[in-house]
């Protein structure tokens, strides 16, 4: 199986990265398609088949997958639309905002097994949370598609109603987890610590909470709760970050992604 990725800027390209990793493709059954002469460049030397045809990197896969820029989307669909095979292919289109109703119209009867998908720039370290929505598609492509991006990561199928509030919640989400990192890190240097010292303390005690839910499956303010003794620093601190408006601030600001 062969597989297209149109658009390798900072979300293609970290999808590229992503597959590179994995198992499901081998490097030469990967091809990138970009105009950046930089960007087909690095691939390249990876052993990935790049060019900076649209339509020749479409006509060759069996799964295209196009990851640009909102706007470009309706201009890369309609410009590689002669070489869809809606009969063999599957098209993954990875944009924020563009409907399933566009795509459909741009491409109309040349529109392949279709999949909306929003992954996070964590999908080149195979840590992506990853949210998939079918478009008409059978089960057996939706198992194709599941089963590429959960080696990246996790993967939730879910609705096209949903996936604004997905996409804030862990594509944009994950910029709002390194906005704690580096809160965290100043309070650090603050504190004492050097820069770098800070940042590994932080990311660290992060990945422990995150561990440590995922193994106990406990709601995290019960977790929460082990390390709150009465009248502790711990509490103490808690209150200090919900009067600024800590927990209200994080869902204003979910809120606000999905506007």
């Amino acid at each position: 199986m062969k597989i297209a990725v149109i658009g390798a800027g900072a979300m293609g390209g970290a999808t590229v990265e992503g597959l590179i990793k994995g198992q499901y493709f081998k490097n030469d059954d990967i091809t990138v398609a970009d105009p950046s002469q930089a960007v087909t460049e690095k691939f390249a030397k990876m052993g990935i088949s790049v060019t900076s045809d649209n339509k020749l990197a479409a006509d060759t896969a069996d799964i295209v997958c196009v990851v640009v820029k909102p706007w470009l989307v309706e201009r890369v669909l309609k410009d590689i639309k002669p070489e869809l095979d809606p009969k063999k292919q599957i098209l993954i289109v990875i944009a924020a905002g563009v409907s399933s109703e566009n795509i459909k119209g741009w491409l109309g009867d040349q529109c392949p097994s279709l999949f909306l998908v929003i992954p996070n720039i964590a999908i080149a370290e195979m840590a992506s949370m990853t949210f998939v929505v079918p478009v008409g598609a059978s089960e057996k492509d939706i198992q194709t598609v599941t089963d590429i991006f959960n080696e990246m990561g996790n993967t939730l199928i879910t609705d096209e109603q949903h996936l604004a509030a997905g996409t804030t919640l862990a594509s944009c989400g994950i910029a709002y987890a390194m906005r704690y990192v580096r809160a965290a890190s100043e309070g650090g240097v603050e504190l004492g610590f050097k820069a770098d010292d800070a940042k590994a303390i932080v990311m660290q005690t992060m990945k422990g909470a995150v561990e440590l839910l995922e193994a106990s499956g406990m709601h995290p303010e019960a977790a929460i709760d082990l390390v709150t003794t009465p009248g502790g620093v711990t509490i103490k601190g808690l209150n200090e970050m919900e009067h600024a408006g800590f927990t209200s601030a994080v869902i204003r600001g979910l809120k606000a992604g999905m506007k």
